[in-house]
């Protein structure tokens, strides 16, 4: 587990992004996404907004996924086992960098064929309390005609990063302009911010 904590704080460190390609196993990710399609199938899934409780609105021409936040008061075994991985990460992190991360919040994401979501920051204006964002994807076959990749804008070097089964991506939610491209397939992640509040 330490050597795909390492890989995604070796990665940001050299790039500005950190990706590790197994930080989910195979067989959690698969779990995770079943999960995912259960709430789907059961309409449990709502349209993402955009903006945090203070200010929040919806815009399908700005971003079109749906989303289900992950709560540990479902005590649901898969989301734990997810939880409990990332709160080794944040204690991976903070003592290895002395990140300050007090807190973390995470949903599932699913884009439908021709969903988007355009480009746009992770913090907000009014509350600086994200600091990294962190993507864990859920999507296995992904062919590159499938589209949905995510896509950081950094200063002449932009970088295009397919959403594969197994590989979380992580960068400072301040810093970084990013996308999602349209998809073609059902895609599929979970979402979320480490905090300090």
């Amino acid at each position: 587990m330490e050597n795909s904590f390492e890989a995604l704080i070796a990665t940001y460190i050299e790039n500005k992004v950190g990706i590790s390609e197994h930080f989910l196993s195979a067989t959690l990710a698969n779990n995770l996404k079943q999960n995912l399609l259960t709430l789907n199938q059961d309409s449990l899934l709502m349209a993402a907004g955009i903006g945090n409780s203070e200010k929040l609105s919806y815009d399908g021409a700005i971003r079109s996924d749906s989303i289900y936040w992950l709560d540990k008061k479902h005590n649901n075994a898969f989301e734990n086992e997810f939880f409990a991985q990332i709160e080794a990460f944040i204690l991976y992190l903070n003592q290895s960098c002395y990140a300050g991360i007090t807190g973390y919040e995470f949903h599932y994401s699913l884009y439908e064929s021709g969903d988007f979501y355009l480009k746009h920051l992770d913090q907000f204006k009014n509350n600086p309390s994200r600091k990294y964002s962190m993507i864990s994807y859920l999507n296995s076959n992904w062919k590159e005609s499938d589209g949905g990749e995510l896509l950081i804008h950094q200063l002449n070097n932009n970088q295009k990063i397919s959403p594969t089964q197994g590989k979380t991506v992580f960068f400072k939610s301040d810093e970084l302009v990013h996308e999602v491209l349209v998809t073609q397939n059902t895609r599929m992640s979970i979402t979320g911010w480490l905090k300090s509040d």
